[in-house]
């Protein structure tokens, strides 16, 4: 089953590729910018959150692909790694899997001269990180 995190990660990863949320039957298309903001999704990313839980908004899928969000948050689906990019794609836990990757239509992707997307990372938990690898090394040096 695809968590709440993983279908906001999987949309977020497509987002910073120029991916969009349909909503409306196609009638309005949502692409929050930025998505990221240091350690956390921005709030135009939530805001646009919100929009895709709404019932008011009705059914919203990812521009090239024909699974809603709705049915992403469903214990049917789950979330792995497209073969060929490497991005979060959804993937049925029975049956037959997605039709398509949303990578099926971008020119030039994967790339692997860009920086790949991204889930926010926290700066103070990453030096920590590598404070302690650095002190553990030093320890073990020492020994």
């Amino acid at each position: 089953m695809a968590t709440e995190q993983e279908v906001r990660r999987y949309l977020a990863y497509w987002f910073q590729l120029g991916k969009k949320v349909v909503t409306g039957n196609g009638t309005a298309k949502l692409l929050p910018q930025p998505v990221l903001k240091g350690d956390r999704y921005s709030d135009e990313f939530e805001e646009c959150w919100q929009k895709i839980l709404s019932s008011q908004t009705g059914d919203c899928h990812l521009e090239g692909t024909h699974e809603t969000i709705a049915e992403l948050l469903t214990s049917e689906w789950g979330m792995s790694p497209c073969s060929r990019c490497s991005m979060p794609i959804p993937m049925r836990n029975v049956g037959m899997p997605a039709l398509l990757c949303p990578c099926n239509n971008l020119p030039n992707w994967p790339n692997t001269e860009l920086p790949a997307p991204r889930s926010p990372v926290s700066t103070q938990e990453q030096l920590m990180a590598i404070r302690e690898r650095l002190l553990n090394n030093l320890g073990s040096a020492n020994n």
